[in-house]
C-alpha cells in the first residue's frame, strides 16, 4: 500500500512540476486582434538604439490564426515633409514562445521573402516581441525588442 502511495505522490509531482514549465500563455487565439506598437528598440553590434514611433506615427499589428500584418503611418495624413507609410505582412508559426514569421509581402521589397524568429511573452495586454532580424544581402544583424499593446475600440 505505500508503495501505491508513493507512486501517486511521484506522479502528481512530476505532472505538476511538467506542468509548470511547459505552461506558455501565448497561443494564436491570445493574439488574434490588433496591438499598437508602444516601444521598439534595436541592438547592433552592442549598440542599442531606441527605434519606438516617432511623435506623430502609429504602427499596428494585426494577428490572426496563421498570418500577420503590420502597418506605420504619419497621423498627418501624409500632408507635409513627415509623411511615413510602411506595412508587411505575411505568415507566421508559433510553438510554445518561439514564434517565427515569414515576411511575404514588405514595402521595404529586398524584406520580403525572409523569416525571422522571435520569443513572445504575453502578460495581460502587453506583448512583448524579441530575437534577430537578419538579412545577409542587406547588411542587417540586429536584436529588435519590441513592446505592443492591445488596440481596444
Amino acid at each position: 500500500m505505500k508503495i501505491k502511495a508513493l507512486i501517486l505522490l511521484a506522479s502528481v509531482c512530476f505532472v505538476a512540476c511538467n506542468s509548470t514549465e511547459s505552461k506558455v500563455d501565448v497561443t494564436p487565439s491570445k493574439l488574434n486582434g490588433t496591438w499598437q506598437l508602444k516601444s521598439s528598440t534595436a541592438i547592433t553590434n552592442g549598440d542599442t538604439v531606441n527605434t519606438s514611433p516617432a511623435k506623430g506615427v502609429e504602427t499596428i499589428k494585426i494577428f490572426n490564426d496563421t498570418h500577420f500584418a503590420f502597418f506605420s503611418h504619419d497621423l498627418n495624413q501624409g500632408k507635409d515633409s513627415s509623411a511615413v507609410y510602411s506595412s508587411g505582412s505575411g505568415t507566421y508559426t508559433l510553438i510554445g514562445d518561439n514564434y517565427e514569421e515569414h515576411l511575404a509581402f514588405c514595402t521595404a521589397r529586398a524584406w520580403e521573402n525572409h523569416n525571422f524568429k522571435f520569443k513572445l511573452s504575453l502578460d495581460n495586454d502587453t506583448l512583448q516581441q524579441k530575437g534577430i532580424e537578419k538579412i545577409d544581402s542587406l547588411k542587417i544583424n540586429r536584436e529588435i525588442i519590441e513592446t505592443y499593446v492591445r488596440k481596444r475600440k
